[in-house]
């Protein structure tokens, strides 16, 4: 199994968040996930400081493809916290166009890098709240379609609906294009079930996070909260899932961010096993 984890956590928290980007720290996390045995990081960007971050620059690709050799892992997919906390659909005008162009700057930094995935979460700032949302993320996304086939990328959504809803959500979008990015956490504390959600929509997904919350609440060590890794994972052996796993997990409170990460490692190919973590 492909699994990999969200950028900065194996690093200190930026400003006691749980996840931001590592602007000091990032080029350290290379050599500590090759010590993991981890091949795989999922790229962060926050809308904040949006075009300094590395993956915006030239300057700054350049040195994440040398780490990324030098130390075997590979950047395949990445979050768009700054999709969240701007949402295009949620502006009109000037303000939607200016994003959209964002959306498109970040689009052809990735394809240059060789990203795969781009994610764009519809949770929290980001829920599509009204009909009108939803339509304008729609229109916004579809003329995008045949860059993303040249670029070999895909935007895939982290969303918050239901099971059928989502399903009727995605079916709007060519799979060529567009996917989805399945959040094991998201969906526990939604109080979603994982086989309804799975049998729906599951050979739409292409990314998972691995992460674990309470039911309606915040994000908890794995195997404390209320996801049920064990259905997860069947479902997703079941559906011959091929795709990329990414450690979203909770920070660790002793500041041992690379022990917590090995466990949360361990604890993933356990599960994918169909073992007890």
């Amino acid at each position: 199994m492909n699994i990999g984890f969200m950028q900065g956590r194996l690093c200190e928290r930026v400003d006691g968040k749980i996840q931001a980007f590592p602007l000091r720290d990032w080029e350290s996390e290379f050599e500590v996930a090759r010590h993991l045995g981890l091949a795989l990081m999922e790229w962060t960007l926050d809308q904040g400081c949006l075009y300094e971050n590395p993956l915006m620059t030239v300057a700054g690709r350049q040195r994440i493809g040398e780490l990324a050799r030098l130390y075997g892992v590979r950047i395949l997919s990445l979050t768009g916290d700054c999709f969240m906390q701007a949402p295009f659909y949620k502006t009109s005008g000037a303000a939607r166009i200016s994003l959209l162009n964002d959306l498109n700057a970040v689009l052809d930094a990735s394809a240059e890098l060789g990203i795969r995935y781009v994610l764009l979460p519809l949770v929290d700032n980001g829920s599509l709240t009204t009909d009108e949302e939803e339509q304008a993320l729609i229109e916004g996304l579809l003329p995008l379609r045949e860059r993303l086939i040249a670029g070999n990328l895909k935007i895939v959504f982290e969303s918050d609906f239901g099971p059928e809803r989502l399903a009727s959500f995605i079916a709007r979008f060519p799979e060529d294009a567009f996917g989805i990015n399945y959040d094991i956490g998201n969906s526990a504390a939604l109080g979603y079930c994982a086989a309804e959600e799975i049998a729906s929509y599951g050979l739409r997904i292409d990314n998972v996070h691995v992460k674990d919350r309470v039911l309606g609440g915040t994000t908890v060590a794995l195997g404390s909260g209320n996801a049920d890794f064990p259905e997860v994972f069947g479902a997703l052996r079941t559906l011959g899932y091929a795709g990329n796993f990414i450690l979203q997990t909770a920070r660790a409170d002793d500041g041992d961010h690379a022990g917590a990460i090995a466990r949360y490692r361990d604890m993933t190919r356990a599960w994918w096993c169909g073992h007890e973590a």
